[in-house]
């Protein structure tokens, strides 16, 4: 990996209304061997509707240049975190992108990689 290269997360879902994959590229934060991801649009954000409606989404972690050479391409459950029942999380996982991107303000969504198939 280039030193001057950032990872992201690629998540991958399932269109909410085409049933077509669509890929995007966003920053994370582990938090407790999950990943977590915020929506700025909150529920507005198209991927954000896409795991409402099927939580069953893959993701990788790397680079724009290999976006799998972190995490390869791995099977997964999208949950959004409600702030009222995970207040912890919320509060931990907020700090955690404050610290890593300057920015936390969105709906937290957790990235629970699925056991194998």
């Amino acid at each position: 990996m280039s030193e001057t290269e950032d990872t992201y997360l690629y998540l991958i879902t399932i269109g909410h209304r085409t049933g077509n994959e669509h890929r995007i590229e966003i920053w994370y934060v582990n938090h407790l061997e999950m990943y977590y991801i915020v929506s700025e649009k909150r529920e507005n954000a198209h991927w954000v509707r896409n795991i409402m409606a099927n939580p069953r989404i893959k993701f990788s972690v790397g680079t724009g240049s290999n976006p799998e050479e972190v995490v390869k391409t791995t099977s997964a459950v999208g949950k959004i975190i409600v702030t009222e029942n995970d207040a912890d999380i919320v509060a931990e996982v907020s700090a955690k992108m404050n610290q890593k991107y300057n920015w936390s303000d969105g709906l937290i969504v957790q990235i629970l990689p699925s056991a194998p198939e």
